[in-house]
């Protein structure tokens, strides 16, 4: 990748290759780039069939990303995720044996069907980018990202992720059915094959970790910063919502709305960035109150309200 390309440029770059692959679905792509360049973790909420684990693969391909997927069970083991240790027969030493979480984007497929057990094994990688394993620390490479499934609740055999995980994700998105014209197309550009073969490496991840540098460097006034903080802080005192959004969900704001900006071709956040971008990375932390969830509100429409009514700020 070229040294003067921007942020905005790059991306434009990737997602034109990966809308090659995933027909229809540019405004999912690019929440998936942003939640990317904010070095965050996204969860894809969805039935099966839709495209996701191809999205991933597509993503890991375009940025040379070093790539590795657990189809979670019942029987998956916090092992499988971690890695684990092994006697050397002959130095009677633990060597460690990499896991599955040990690589640059993680494909948690259908997370919601482990054991709890098994899914807290991802808790430490999320938040500390290390795993450890029979008391000894192990890094994860950088950059880190995961990329996590689930089956809508109440489907068979699932269970609701606990809430110390769901915290974790910086992004929840869903990608749905595609329309008519665009499922006809994606029929139409399978027949000479996959087109997930025929995509190549645009950049390396030391490239998405400059990238990465650079929207966290995106400058962002303390008036900005306070509007944040005041979006969830009317979470935690809304009579519709029984837990409100926590401090990492105000690190997520932000660093969510300093993506958003540099995609739009800007080196500082505006207002709009944070309004644009509070829905898909506050919801999926918060629990409504019995009352709001008797008259069918949803948290997307409680956050709604919200951006409504806290006044925002004026920059000069």
């Amino acid at each position: 990748m070229a040294e003067q390309m921007t942020v905005a440029s790059a991306a434009k770059k990737v997602l034109a290759q990966i809308g090659r692959v995933i027909v229809g679905k540019d405004s999912t792509l690019l929440w998936v780039m942003a939640a990317m360049l904010a070095n965050g973790h996204i969860l894809l909420e969805d039935i099966p069939g839709v495209g996701k684990t191809t999205m991933a693969l597509a993503f890991s391909k375009v940025m040379d990303l070093e790539y590795s997927r657990v189809q979670f069970t019942p029987d998956v083991l916090p092992s499988d995720v971690t890695g684990y240790s092994v006697i050397d027969q002959k130095t009677g030493e633990l060597n460690y044996q990499k896991g599955a979480v040990l690589c640059n984007l993680f494909l948690a497929d259908e997370l919601n069907r482990a054991t709890s057990r098994t899914q807290s094994a991802l808790l430490e990688a999320m938040e500390e980018g290390q795993v450890t394993v029979d008391g000894t620390t192990h890094k994860l490479p950088t950059p880190f990202i995961v990329l996590a499934t689930q089956n809508p609740t109440g489907a068979a055999g699932t269970s609701l992720l606990p809430d110390s995980q769901m915290d974790r994700f910086t992004i929840r998105l869903s990608m749905g059915y595609p329309d008519a014209k665009h499922e006809v197309a994606m029929v139409m550009d399978r027949r000479e094959g996959n087109p997930l073969h025929s995509i190549g490496a645009l950049m390396t991840r030391s490239d998405l970790a400059a990238l990465q540098e650079e929207v966290a460097k995106t400058h962002i006034k303390e008036e900005v910063v306070a509007y944040i903080v005041s979006l969830i802080n009317a979470t935690r005192s809304s009579e519709n919502i029984l837990r409100g959004a926590s401090p990492r969900a105000t690190l997520a704001v932000t660093s969510m709305a300093k993506a958003v900006a540099q995609l739009k071709g800007r080196d500082y956040v505006v207002p709009e960035d944070v309004r644009e971008v509070v829905a898909k990375t506050v919801a999926h932390r918060l629990l409504l109150s019995p009352a709001a969830e008797g008259q069918g509100l949803t948290e997307e429409a409680v956050l709604e309200e919200i951006v409504t009514r806290v006044p925002s700020p004026k920059l000069q």
